[in-house]
């Protein structure tokens, strides 16, 4: 799977992550969050996009993300399932690595594309005890830009 960043193009997983521990080393006094994002958006087909973005609390952020073309017809409630699952797996995959090269101190969360008003309101605790069971913070809509705002940018 490759990453796509604005600045730096496409990217393997371990270019991304070396270019994301480059960024975080920059900087190391500063707080970071790494979050996980998933959105997609249907069309003639499903498009589905995972965003990671390491944010430099109150000083910026960087992001990468990874697209993926489906033509499964999925329900509302599947495509909502699917989203935390792709976002769960990049989670799990970057939190070990993140382990293995001594920054295990970096928390992870996981932006979900649900939120308390419009039709996902009733998935809400269902995908938040999925990601929060993994161990991972989860965060719902109005705080989950990393699928709400980064994710969805690259769905159009």
């Amino acid at each position: 799977m490759d990453y796509h960043s604005p600045s730096r193009g496409r990217l393997s997983f371990e270019q991304m992550f070396s270019d994301l521990i480059d960024y975080v080393q920059e900087l190391p006094e500063a707080e970071y969050k790494i979050i996980i994002g998933t959105d997609s958006q249907v069309r003639d087909s499903t498009c589905f996009v995972t965003a990671i973005v390491v944010h430099r609390l109150g000083k910026g952020a960087r992001y990468y993300y990874t697209r993926e073309h489906e033509n499964i017809g999925r329900s509302l409630r599947q495509r909502i399932f699917y989203e935390t699952s792709r976002s769960l797996g990049v989670a799990s995959q970057m939190a070990e690595k993140l382990a293995q090269n001594g920054h295990a101190d970096l928390n992870v969360e996981i932006h979900l594309d649900v939120g308390k008003n419009g039709p996902t309101g009733d998935l809400i605790r269902e995908v938040v005890g999925m990601v929060t069971g993994s161990g991972f913070d989860a965060k719902i809509k109005p705080d989950s830009y990393g699928a709400s705002t980064v994710a969805d940018k690259f769905t159009k």
